[in-house]
């Protein structure tokens, strides 16, 4: 679990990266060829960042005839957001609880 994590981070780590990802959000199933569309990146590069992203399991690809499309796969950033961002809302959420409850008290 903990190498599949850091791949998920190293994938994010890239704007070029999340650049595609935020691609495929608005529009899923796209072709390498729409991907590169309007990028200043080389098809070479695309498929380079495609790659990592399919290793860390953020793109999964379906073939379609001749066409390969890519899809976002959103479960390891749920997995992100699970671990990472949840447990420390938990403190803030307990802390504005007391605050709320304390401040109740005062003004009974």
């Amino acid at each position: 679990m903990i190498q599949i994590m850091d791949d998920v981070f190293k994938a994010l780590a890239d704007g070029s990266r999340r650049a595609l990802l935020d691609r495929l959000h608005a529009r899923n199933g796209q072709t390498l060829t729409e991907l590169c569309d309007g990028l200043a990146m080389t098809r070479q590069a695309v498929t380079k960042h495609l790659a990592i992203l399919e290793a860390a399991n953020l793109v999964a690809t379906i073939r379609h005839g001749r066409e390969k499309l890519h899809y976002l796969n959103p479960v390891p950033i749920h997995h992100i957001g699970e671990r990472w961002i949840k447990k420390f809302e938990r403190g803030k959420l307990t802390a504005l609880s007391d605050l709320k409850r304390q401040l109740e008290k005062r003004d009974e």
